[in-house]
């Protein structure tokens, strides 16, 4: 059956594929990046899937632990070099998907969460921010027990700039800097 879609062959398909992957900034879980490229009716599931694999195999992208994906310095050279072949409309469409998925890993990276038992008892848990160019807070904290110390982790990732926020008025007496 003929597809309607703009992306026509195994070509555009791989195209496609360095297209979203040259635009996250970290490796990507297998299922996102698939999302990310079927967007097109012209994408099937097996093609793609053939396609990845034939990525892979050639050195353009790497497969991490995990079922996640990279690209290469190949794959981001040979994408770069072809992906103007894409149409216009698909390169904007996979921007458009892309970009808050890219922002996301962008902020993800930015966050830091750890623990481990504490020796007189108790888990420290360790929780950083930095601005993608240095560490701007660094804060370690003694929790009860390991389901404390986890809950502490989620709570710092999701609210991680706000945390820092509140800290610094704190520290500030509440007086922000005008």
């Amino acid at each position: 059956m003929e597809s309607f879609g703009f992306i026509h062959g195994e070509l555009d398909t791989k195209i496609l594929i360095l297209y979203v992957l040259r635009r996250l900034p970290r490796p990507v879980e297998a299922g996102t990046l698939s999302e990310l490229c079927s967007f097109d009716s012209g994408v099937g599931w097996f093609d793609y899937a053939d396609c990845l694999a034939g990525l892979v195999d050639t050195g353009h992208v790497e497969e991490l632990p995990g079922e996640r994906y990279v690209i290469t310095d190949k794959g981001r050279t040979n994408g770069e070099a072809a992906e103007t072949s894409l149409p216009y409309s698909v390169r904007m469409k996979a921007s458009r998907l892309i970009e808050p998925i890219a922002e996301k890993m962008r902020r993800d990276a930015m966050i830091e969460t750890s623990h481990e038992p504490s020796s007189g008892g108790g888990v420290t848990v360790r929780l950083r921010l930095s601005d993608g160019k240095g560490e701007i807070m660094s804060l370690g904290l003694l929790a009860p027990d390991e389901a404390a110390a986890e809950a502490m982790e989620r709570a710092f990732r999701t609210d991680a700039e706000g945390i820092y926020q509140r800290i610094a008025e704190i520290l500030n007496d509440g007086k922000t800097e005008e």
